[in-house]
């Protein structure tokens, strides 16, 4: 599904969003959203969603065939061949910072996700 492009606001949007944005702090009736004070039940990234690149990649048939039968009911294999990739590239690179802790870090990083 391709994302469709943001449409451009208006002169009226713009100048509504510059007089919101100059408005000092105390200015905002926050009244109607009350503070938050338990962050107990919060998930970090929980609205993150990285950038995906599409690419063609030949895979051992039996491969593919055990992550379709690992995933519900053959749907998301991709995202699971997607996390068995990240935890290896992230077993690495620890692996690569115990090996060279006397040494400059690596420049590379596995992004979290």
């Amino acid at each position: 599904m391709k994302k469709k492009a943001p449409k451009t606001l208006t002169r009226k949007q713009m100048a509504e969003l510059k007089s919101l944005a100059a408005l000092p702090d105390s200015a905002i009736d926050t009244s109607d959203a009350p503070e938050v004070l338990d962050w107990g039940g919060a998930r970090r990234g929980a609205f993150y969603r990285p950038i995906k690149q599409q690419l063609t990649l030949r895979l051992d048939a039996d491969l593919i065939a055990w992550f379709k039968a690992h995933a519900e009911s053959g749907k998301g294999y991709q995202t699971l061949i997607n996390q068995a990739l990240r935890e290896y590239a992230k077993g690495q690179q620890k692996r690569s910072r115990v090996a060279h802790s006397n040494q400059e870090r690596p420049s590379s990083r596995v992004p979290e996700a």
